[in-house]
C-alpha cells in the first residue's frame, strides 16, 4: 500500500483500505504525527499497533526541537475548558483534576 489515512481526530464516511483512527499522544501534544512531513515514509503495523516513521533519530530530534504547540482553536466556552482538562489517550483520556 502506498497511501493510508492516519489521524489524531475522528473521521466518518465510507472507509476502504488502511485507516488509523487515532494516534496517541496526539499531534497537538507533540506526538508522532506532529512532525511527519509530505513525502516521509511511514510503516503502519496493524497487528502490533505500531506506527514507525522512517527517519534517523537525529532527524526526529531536530524536527521535535523545532516543533511548536499550536494555538488553541477555542479560547473560551466549553470546548476551551475541555481542551484544558482532557488528557491525551495515552494517559487514559481522563479529565484532569486541576487546570495547568
Amino acid at each position: 500500500m502506498k497511501t493510508a489515512l492516519v489521524t489524531d481526530g475522528r473521521f466518518s464516511g465510507t472507509n476502504n483500505g488502511c485507516f488509523v483512527g487515532h494516534v496517541s499522544p496526539e499531534a497537538a501534544e507533540g506526538g508522532p504525527i506532529a512532525i511527519i512531513e509530505d513525502g516521509d515514509k511511514v510503516t503502519i503495523d496493524i497487528p502490533d499497533r505500531n506506527l514507525q516513521l522512517h527517519l534517523s533519530d537525529q532527524e526526529i530530534q531536530d524536527r521535535l526541537a523545532k516543533w511548536q504547540r499550536p494555538e488553541p482553536k477555542f479560547k473560551k466556552g466549553y470546548l476551551a475548558l475541555y481542551s484544558q482538562l482532557a488528557e491525551s489517550a495515552d494517559k487514559g483520556a481522563i479529565i484532569k483534576h486541576k487546570l495547568e
